[in-house]
């Protein structure tokens, strides 16, 4: 599918996929949804990408799910339509309408340029991190408008946010500023707008130079699968790892590269 609505660009070997509908705030209709989708995908198997971004055109990161976009479908269809392939291979709860991010191989950052509301702070909480204008706001929004926590909100915020700031954030469905948002861990890190895109590209750009694809892609599903699994679980799945991670090619280059005190040259995710 070919659409405007979502923006693709690589540098540097990072990937910034920019939600394009700034007149409405790029608020999610079908189009752009099925849009981003096939977008992340398109970057999770770049190999010249190692580290995406995804951010917003214009004054607003997201401003949600676009109620006029959705004028002609009826509930069923919002719950059970979806633009994802299934795929066995890959944890079931995160191949969902909305909540696959965590399924992307590369690290995903949130650069969250303005409001982020509804369905825009629900794909900001699928990032692995997230970086915010101090301009920023943020909202769940959906007790406001008469909805339930829609397509895994109630599971993802108390993640990263823990419980009682979650309960807080959804039966009030306050907004928030960026300077709240920090102290309740819901965003990293928060730069001045015109300084924002500048501190987030050097970020991914450490990334790039210093890390491991391969170990990105590990830790990152790690990380993701542990809401699933006891510790011992856990540490079972870092032993497997480990067998293979200590005989590969990334290790000898990254033991190397720190002894002679110089930038490692990791090769790509095949």
């Amino acid at each position: 599918m070919t659409s405007d609505t979502v923006l693709y660009d690589v540098e540097d070997n990072i990937a910034t996929v920019t939600l394009n509908r700034p007149a409405r705030l790029n608020a999610l209709n079908d189009e752009m949804i099925i849009a981003l989708y096939e977008v992340m995908q398109r970057a999770d198997k770049d190999q010249d990408v190692r580290v995406i971004i995804l951010t917003g055109a214009g004054r607003g990161f997201c401003a949600g799910g676009d109620i006029q976009g959705f004028d002609n479908l009826v509930p069923e269809q919002l719950i059970v339509k979806t633009p994802i392939e299934f795929n066995m291979n890959i944890r079931a709860d995160y191949q969902t309408r909305h909540a696959y991010l965590p399924s992307l191989r590369k690290p995903v950052i949130g650069m969250v340029n303005g409001a982020a509301a509804g369905l825009g702070l629900l794909y900001a909480l699928g990032c692995d991190m997230r970086f915010a204008a101090n301009s920023a706001k943020f909202t769940t929004a959906f007790a406001k408008r008469g909805l339930a926590a829609e397509f895994g909100m109630s599971w993802l915020l108390p993640k990263v946010v823990g419980h009682a700031n979650a309960m807080d954030l959804l039966l009030s469905a306050r907004t928030i500023g960026a300077d709240e948002a920090k102290e309740l861990g819901l965003v990293n890190k928060i730069f001045t707008p015109e300084t924002l895109r500048d501190e987030t590209l050097a970020y991914a750009r450490e990334m790039v130079k210093w890390c491991s694809p391969t170990s990105m892609r590990h830790i990152k599903k790690q990380a993701w699968d542990t809401p699933f699994q006891s510790l011992q679980e856990a540490v079972r799945d870092a032993n497997q790892i480990m067998l293979q991670t200590n005989r590969s090619e990334d290790f000898t280059e990254g033991t190397e590269s720190f002894r002679d005190k110089r930038a490692p040259k990791f090769p790509a995710i095949d």
